[in-house]
């Protein structure tokens, strides 16, 4: 997939200890699993006051990308509740996200500009999906304009058949996208605290694509993994809840997702990354 930084490698002091691509989809049994979303959805209004009492934020802006073939709309949710915590948020303001069409990335790219100078404060980003490679690599370019990074399903460890999505991408962009996904090094991390959100139910995209490799450049990295559908992550309450959480982090204390023993709970919704 395209990025907006520029087609270069980076240098091998900043590069990530790639692990191996993932090519192969999750199964159709996943697929058809997505459905799922509607309940996610659904849990949002019995969790709402355990997510209430979810850290505040200290007023900084947040830029939400959507995934492909969404907009705006399909990230009102997840803004909503972080206004309600006390951020600013924005959406893209691109319509669908139909891949980096001519101008999107370069708006992006602007967008971002725009809110840190109106702002005087670096900004947090959110991508859901592609909208998490946008995210990454925005940060990879303007990394003292950006706060930190969240990614929710997005695919950028894995090869483009890593996904049930590849075919949608190279219609609606009309880019092919194993010829431009070897133009950059998606799987290298963003020099700024980075946060990939996953599930190994992800029906959409595989959920070995979206494992971050530590690196050497950038310990501030890290994986978390919760119970989702790829459609429902956006509006699932422990996304939710971890979103907020990497968030209200103070500027320059980043600190690991706590995997400290808060209960059988917790492990329920929080399963250990380091499982096989």
């Amino acid at each position: 997939m395209a990025s907006p930084s520029s087609k270069r490698n980076p240098p091998p002091s900043q590069a990530s200890e790639k692990p191996s691509l993932h090519d192969v989809p999750p199964s159709a049994w996943l697929l058809a699993l997505e459905l799922r979303a509607f309940w996610e959805f659904g849990a949002l209004l019995p969790a709402w006051p355990l997510l209430a009492r979810a850290p505040r934020g200290d007023g900084h802006a947040v830029m939400v990308f959507p995934g492909l073939s969404a907009n705006d709309a399909s990230t009102v949710p997840l803004r909503h509740y972080l206004q309600s915590l006390n951020y600013k948020t924005w959406g893209w303001d691109q319509g669908f996200n139909f891949g980096p069409r001519a101008g999107v990335l370069e708006e992006a790219r602007d967008k971002l500009v725009r809110t840190f100078e109106a702002t005087g404060r670096k900004v947090s980003l959110i991508g859901w999906s592609l909208g998490g490679v946008y995210a990454r690599e925005l940060a990879k370019e303007l990394p003292d304009m950006v706060r930190g990074v969240i990614t929710l399903g997005t695919p950028f460890a894995g090869s483009h058949k890593a996904t049930n999505a590849w075919r949608i991408y190279e219609l609606t962009s009309g880019r092919n996208v194993e010829r431009e996904s070897e133009n950059y090094d998606l799987p290298a991390a963003p020099p700024v605290p980075t946060t990939s959100i996953y599930s190994r139910s992800d029906g959409v995209v595989a959920w070995q694509a979206s494992i971050q490799a530590p690196s050497a450049a950038n310990p501030k990295t890290e994986n978390i993994e919760v119970l989702a559908s790829h459609i429902g992550l956006g509006v699932n309450p422990s996304a939710w809840w971890a979103v907020a959480d990497r968030l209200a982090q103070p500027e320059g204390g980043w600190r690991p997702f706590p995997r400290e023993d808060r209960g059988r709970l917790h492990g329920l919704v929080y399963p250990d990354p380091a499982r096989s």
